[in-house]
């Protein structure tokens, strides 16, 4: 089992007051962190898919609230999306029952930030989950094994269903992206045209690394600009895809609005297109090796507990940095090769006007950028 770089964040906070969540996509190991969190100890465990369960759960009073937790201390709610109401319940079991620690997941944030952000005003520890790190894969397999996997975490991502079942990859990523995807987005969001939501997917997974044009996409998938706009942030609340904006400061030629978008999972990606080539034989190797390390470069920030802030810049002429983090007031360009060449640099405009860090990573040096 991965341990989970969060873990010991979450423990930390078990016994003071607040309910603790952790929200992010399906499938990437809330439930087994939570549970083994509270390995060895006796708690009340709901899980809210469960029809009875989630009955119980909707809307109830304090009265039956005491009669469901009974004498429990530990109270663990899973899937709490599913719940109508929940975040008010949360907030009557926060307020009236001061010796419970409640801890719950979420599968998407559809609902659930939405229904408890308000409810839960600090009341609450909030955790996002992703699919394995690269640094809980090495720490598991160890530098030799995880070095020879690098083309395959490439291809096919790093949920933990695919990395626990080797030579099944593609069947359980199939499975994922139709069943989760497509289907649970489609019912959480109550949207009725699943084939542009699918159009529009394998439409951002062909644009990796490469600026999006919102009106271009309109065209492509043949719906109107806010129904784009839409869509997107739905796959972004799904944890689907993130946006990376432009960083822009002092130069009159830089761009200034235009978006990037990554994919969180690299096995997801390639699902959508259907393409689970050898890199050898590829096209969008640069586009596959850079969406990897963004990605983990996200999850590190966000399991670090780090301010740093990642952009992309790019100016008319077509100057360009992969990634700009700005950490205080540290600013580092990266760019991103399979295989750096000696001669490769970042522009020295951007580098002499933000007196900027400079920083090229390849194969042979990632690690010390997806490992903070």
């Amino acid at each position: 089992m991965y341990k989970r770089s969060i873990q010991e964040r979450v423990e930390s906070k078990l016994g003071k007051g607040k309910a603790i969540l952790i929200i992010g996509p399906r499938q990437v190991g809330k439930t087994t962190l939570i549970k083994n969190i509270l390995k060895n100890k006796d708690y009340l465990f709901l899980d809210a898919d469960d029809p009875t369960v989630n009955n119980l759960i909707t809307e109830p009073n304090t009265a039956e609230l005491k009669s469901i937790i009974g004498d429990n201390k530990l109270l663990f709610i899973d899937e709490a999306q599913r719940v109508k109401g929940i975040g008010i319940t949360l907030k009557i079991i926060t307020d009236q029952f001061k010796d419970v620690q409640l801890l719950v997941s979420g599968s998407s944030s559809f609902d659930l930030s939405n229904a408890v952000n308000e409810p839960l005003t600090g009341r609450k520890w909030e955790y996002e989950l992703f699919p394995i790190s690269w640094e809980e894969y090495q720490e598991y397999h160890g530098f030799v094994e995880s070095e020879q996997q690098i083309e395959n975490r490439l291809l096919y991502g790093f949920y933990p269903d695919v990395l626990n079942n080797a030579g099944e990859e593609v069947e359980i990523l199939k499975e994922l992206v139709n069943s989760y995807l497509y289907k649970d987005i489609l019912s959480l969001s109550e949207i009725r045209k699943p084939e542009v939501l699918e159009k529009l997917t394998q439409a951002l997974a062909l644009q990796i690394g490469s600026e999006v044009s919102y009106n271009e996409l309109a065209q492509t998938v043949g719906v109107d600009k806010n129904t784009i706009n839409k869509y997107i942030d739905l796959l972004e609340q799904a944890y689907v895809i993130f946006k990376l904006g432009s960083f822009s400061g002092n130069l009159r030629n830089e761009i200034k609005r235009n978006k990037k978008i990554y994919f969180y999972d690299n096995g997801v990606r390639n699902m959508v297109i259907g393409n689970f080539s050898p890199l050898n034989l590829r096209q969008d190797k640069g586009a596959l090796w850079e969406n990897f390390l963004i990605s983990e470069r996200l999850k590190q920030i966000n399991y670090k507990n780090s301010l740093a802030k990642i952009y992309f810049w790019r100016t008319k002429q077509q100057q360009e940095v992969d990634l700009v983090e700005i950490d205080g007031s540290d600013i580092t360009g990266y760019e991103f090769k399979w295989q750096a060449k000696k001669s490769t640099t970042l522009p020295k405009t951007f580098v002499e006007t933000y007196k900027a860090n400079s920083k090229i990573i390849d194969k042979s040096n990632f690690r010390s950028f997806v490992i903070i």
